[in-house]
């Protein structure tokens, strides 16, 4: 008995889906590597640059709750004034990241850090209840988690522009990857072309 590959679940081929948006996939991944390269040599200009974007969606997401609450009028009135204290704080808040990105990347950087933290702390808690197993590997988890969290405030500039870098990397491994994956064209698919 043969099976349709597109019908069963374990072997599903997706090479006709690649195919079809071979040219996209070609742009996307050279976008990808381009923007990988310049994160790996500048990465205190990229990590500016975050914190501009970052400053500029918060002024969009503001002034959206904004005018929502004004034009919402299916919301009652608690929802309405919830939604434009927060479009407010949010509107606040991207000014602030535009007058100082350097400080808006810092506190990136501290929310990062509690956030490590903490998950460190869960990992230890359920390594000692015995929830993971092995349990050696919880408390690992947890102790790297904490000194990445601890790191992070101690040094916020110096990790993150660590994390931009790493995650430039990872940006051109993955962009080079598509690259070299992509299926190749048939000479029926040329010759029509």
């Amino acid at each position: 008995m043969t099976t349709n590959p597109t019908t069963d679940a374990f072997t599903l081929d997706l090479t006709w889906l690649r195919r079809a948006y071979r040219g996209q996939l070609i742009a996307v991944a050279v976008i990808g590597l381009v923007l990988g390269i310049i994160g790996a040599i500048f990465p205190a200009a990229t990590a500016l640059t975050i914190s501009i974007i970052f400053g500029a969606f918060l002024l969009v997401l503001g002034v959206s709750r904004i005018v929502s609450a004004i034009i919402a009028h299916s919301l009652n009135a608690a929802l309405r004034w919830l939604s434009a204290i927060v479009g407010v704080l949010l509107l606040a808040v991207g000014v602030l990241c535009l007058a100082d990105p350097f400080e808006a990347w810092s506190t990136l950087a501290i929310f990062i850090g509690i956030g490590w933290i903490i998950d460190g702390v869960m990992d230890i808690a359920a390594g000692v209840n015995g929830a993971v197993h092995p349990r050696w590997f919880a408390w690992v988890s947890g102790i790297i988690s904490i000194a990445a969290g601890v790191a992070f405030f101690v040094l916020p500039f110096t990790s993150l522009a660590l994390l931009v870098q790493i995650g430039s990397f990872l940006l051109i491994v993955v962009s080079l990857s598509t690259l070299l994956t992509l299926p190749r064209k048939s000479k029926a698919e040329t010759v029509t072309a």
